[in-house]
């Protein structure tokens, strides 16, 4: 019983501390206790432990601690996909050669699929160009996405790599390169998610929800049969007349019967909550047709149309364009209405910028009236994630610069952004 109350405390903790690390900061969680917990922990804790180490040692120690942490997490190395690796490795290595004799031979068909499949895609994932921004494809790279005119203006130019940013993309300070269509940086493969790589990602996501998943039910099943062998009227589910703690120390017996095979069950059926939940999230932003990145910006967008810093003004669908700064996009049936600018004090943005747009500029108090021009629908979404060059085609036939908003109000999908 101690070693299995050992094994839930380690097991949860660690599946608390990488829940709050990977969600305390989502834009949908901004306002909830996760995120209060995320700062608690990575923000006012760590801010606790600095002032104490500059009284004892002058911050020599957080220093390097600091240092250790920066190098981990913002320098590319493989050190994050090694770890990763190796609690897969690991996890499978306690656990396959004491349940393979066990199980029949469609099972081990199945669960060496399950098992390979992760590797496959980890591989594919790290290895694939993620959509780095060059000199070569830069006109290509610029002529993928619309700029929507909210959350992406032509003419910026990166200051680092020194070329105009297409639109959806972001300079990437740990891979030092521009990204199209970035989604976020990821530690564990060691690269950023963008144009080239999020359907290798996502499936990575996947195949490791169905690995974990599995191989938690079937060490379940096993462990299950066998304190049935002893206790012939055992169910998983409580008996009514069963004391709790009777029912632990139950499933304590059973696990120390194979330690290592009812360990990687519990990390299995423990972790793999997070992993579906970090799957389906990436597929609810590929749902809203938006990335992680980009979510960030619409949340603080709404923050600014709440303060009343926010205004539109229309945009002439055959207003004349600069072809070097907005190329046209040939595959995307949908271009901006409107023109939205954030101000810094809350006044409409002059006339001396010479911004496009037409009539009288007008506050912006909800995303509601806003149309995210890169939502197609769930499938056109997805089609794009995973199809190099996919073309959304609405069957008008309309030239580019005349094509009008068929993206849906960033508010009309429940729960984004809270």
């Amino acid at each position: 019983m101690d070693t299995l109350k050992k094994i839930l405390i380690a097991i949860l903790a660690i599946s608390f501390m990488v829940f709050i690390t990977f969600f305390g900061r989502l834009p949908a969680l901004r306002k909830t206790p996760i995120a209060w917990l995320h700062r608690l922990l990575w923000i006012h804790f760590p801010n606790l432990v600095v002032s104490i180490d500059q009284r004892l040692t002058g911050g020599r120690v957080t220093g390097s601690l600091s240092w250790i942490y920066n190098r981990l997490m913002y320098d590319r190395h493989p050190t994050i996909v090694i770890f990763f690796l190796l609690i897969m490795t690991v996890s499978e290595y306690m656990y396959l050669p004491n349940i393979w004799p066990k199980i029949g031979l469609f099972t081990k068909f199945t669960a060496s699929i399950a098992v390979i499949m992760p590797y496959v895609f980890l591989y594919l994932a790290c290895s694939a160009d993620p959509g780095y921004i060059t000199r070569e494809n830069h006109a290509y790279h610029m002529s993928l996405y619309p700029y929507d005119y909210t959350l992406f203006h032509p003419g910026n130019e990166c200051r680092t790599c020194r070329f105009l940013k297409p639109a959806r993309s972001k300079h990437c300070d740990v891979c030092k390169r521009c990204i199209a269509r970035a989604d976020h940086h990821c530690v564990f493969i060691n690269s950023c998610v963008g144009y080239g790589n999020h359907h290798w990602f996502l499936l990575l996501l996947l195949s490791t929800c169905v690995l974990a998943t599995y191989g938690g039910i079937l060490g379940l099943y096993l462990m299950t049969s066998k304190i049935k062998e002893d206790y012939p009227m055992w169910t998983i589910w409580p008996a009514k007349d069963l004391e709790f703690s009777d029912y632990l120390a139950v499933w304590g017996w059973g696990i120390q019967g194979d330690i290592s095979v009812g360990a990687a069950t519990l990390l299995a059926l423990l972790t793999s909550p997070l992993i579906w939940a970090l799957f389906l999230y990436t597929l609810f932003l590929i749902y809203c047709g938006t990335t992680t990145n980009e979510s960030m910006k619409w949340t603080d967008y709404k923050e600014d149309m709440r303060d009343g810093y926010a205004f539109r003004r229309p945009l002439a669908p055959n207003r004349p364009r600069d072809l070097r700064l907005e190329p046209l996009c040939p595959r995307w049936p949908s271009s901006p209405e409107h023109i939205i600018l954030a101000t810094q004090d809350a006044q409409p943005p002059g006339n001396d910028r010479n911004y496009p747009g037409e009539g009288e500029w007008e506050n912006v108090w909800d995303l509601k009236s806003v149309d995210n021009l890169y939502d197609m629908g769930f499938w056109h979404n997805l089609g794009d994630v995973f199809f190099s060059d996919y073309t959304v085609d609405d069957g008008t036939g309309e030239p580019p610069a005349e094509r009008r908003p068929r993206g849906r109000s960033i508010s009309t999908k429940s729960g984004y952004p809270q």
